[in-house]
C-alpha cells in the first residue's frame, strides 16, 4: 500500500470500528458483539458500513446463523487484530513503567470453579480496582481449546492437560465427594467398598470432564468399571438429578455448601474418598504476562485469601 493509500486509512479509519469488527468476526455476529461493546445492533451495524465503505470491500457475509469474513475481511481481521494486540501490550507496557496494576485480566474456567472463582475475582478487584476483568464459564474440551488458540491470559481448571506445554500453578485444595440423596440406601453406610459403588447408577459428566477422568480413573485402579446411568452437561444438573433420587455421583465440595447445609444432598463414606486434588492456574509455556495478570497469579496463590464462604465441611 502506498503512502497516500494509508494515509487516506489513517483518516477514515477509526481504532473503534477495528474493535467493533473484530468482535463480530470473533463472535460470529452482530448481536453478541454489541452486548459484549455495549453497543445497540443499529451502532455495530453502522461502524461496520462505514469501515468496508472505506475499505470499499464486502468485508463480511452470512452464512447460516453466522457471519463470516470475506476473503477481504480475513486480511482486516488479521490487521484489526494485530493493531488492538499491540494497544494492549502498550497499556500493558505502562502500567509496568508506573507500577500500576490496570488493565484487561481475561480468565476463562471450567464449570466446577464458577461456584469460587467470582469471590476470588471479586476480592482482587477491591484492591485493584482499575483491573477490567473478563470471565468465561465452559466445560474442560472449551476451555482447553482456548489454551491451545491463547485467547486468555489464564485458566483455571482441576487437571492439567498432558498433551500441550504449558505452565501451571496449584493455588487451591479441590475435594471430590461422592453425593446420593439423604434417603439413598447406602447414605447410613460407613467405609463402603468401591465395589458397591460400581454397581449403582452413577450419573456422569460428559466425557472429558476433569471429575469424571479422575473417578473412573480411582475405580479401573480397583479393578472395577463404572457405566453411566445417565450423562447431563452440568454440575447443576447433576445435583439436580441427585437430589430427585436418580442416582449418586462424584463432585467438588465447592459445589454443594447449599445443598449439603440444607439437608438436600448427603456426602457417602466411601472407600478411597474424599479425592483430595488441586485447583490449578494455567498458561501456555513463553506467554508474556502483564502485570495485572503476574498480580492476579500472586494473589490467589496466598492461602490468606482463600477464605470462602463456600466451603462445606465433610
Amino acid at each position: 500500500m502506498n503512502k497516500t493509500s494509508s494515509d487516506f486509512l489513517i483518516r477514515h479509519v477509526t481504532l473503534r470500528q477495528l474493535q467493533i469488527y473484530e468482535a463480530v468476526v470473533r463472535l460470529g455476529g452482530y448481536s453478541h458483539a454489541g452486548r459484549l461493546l455495549h453497543l445497540t445492533q443499529p451502532t455495530v451495524s453502522m461502524q461496520l458500513k462505514k469501515l468496508s465503505e472505506t475499505i470499499d470491500l464486502p468485508l463480511l457475509e452470512q452464512v447460516g446463523k453466522r457471519t463470516h469474513p470475506t476473503a477481504a475481511g480475513r486480511q482486516v481481521y488479521k490487521t484489526a487484530c494485530n493493531i488492538l494486540e499491540q494497544l494492549s501490550d502498550l497499556e500493558n507496557t505502562t502500567a509496568e513503567l508506573k507500577q500500576v496494576v490496570k488493565g484487561n485480566l481475561q480468565i476463562a474456567v471450567v464449570t466446577t470453579a464458577k461456584y469460587f472463582m467470582p469471590y476470588l475475582l471479586g476480592a482482587f478487584l477491591d484492591l485493584h480496582p482499575q483491573v477490567k476483568p473478563s470471565l468465561t464459564v465452559a466445560n474442560r474440551a472449551l476451555v482447553l481449546e482456548r489454551l491451545r488458540c491463547n485467547q486468555d491470559d489464564l485458566l483455571i481448571m482441576g487437571q492439567v492437560p498432558d498433551n500441550l506445554k504449558v505452565e501451571a500453578h496449584p493455588f487451591l485444595h479441590n475435594t471430590l465427594v461422592v453425593i446420593s440423596h439423604p434417603d439413598h440406601p447406602l447414605a447410613q453406610s460407613r467405609e463402603i467398598p468401591l465395589e458397591y459403588l460400581s454397581k449403582e447408577r452413577f450419573l456422569e459428566r460428559e466425557p472429558g470432564s476433569g471429575t469424571r477422568l479422575l473417578t473412573e480413573r480411582l475405580f479401573a485402579e480397583q479393578g472395577f468399571s463404572i457405566e453411566p446411568y445417565m450423562e447431563l452437561g452440568s454440575s447443576e444438573a447433576i445435583k439436580q438429578a441427585v437430589m430427585a433420587g436418580l442416582g449418586i455421583a462424584v463432585l467438588s465440595l465447592h459445589n454443594l455448601r447449599l445443598e449439603l447445609n440444607g439437608g438436600h444432598l448427603v456426602i457417602l463414606d466411601v472407600e478411597g474418598f474424599p479425592l483430595q486434588r488441586q485447583w490449578y492456574v494455567v498458561y501456555l509455556k513463553g506467554k508474556k504476562l502483564s502485570l495485572a495478570t503476574r498480580t492476579f497469579i500472586e494473589f490467589i496463590r496466598d492461602p490468606s485469601h482463600h477464605k470462602l464462604p463456600l466451603m462445606a465441611s465433610i
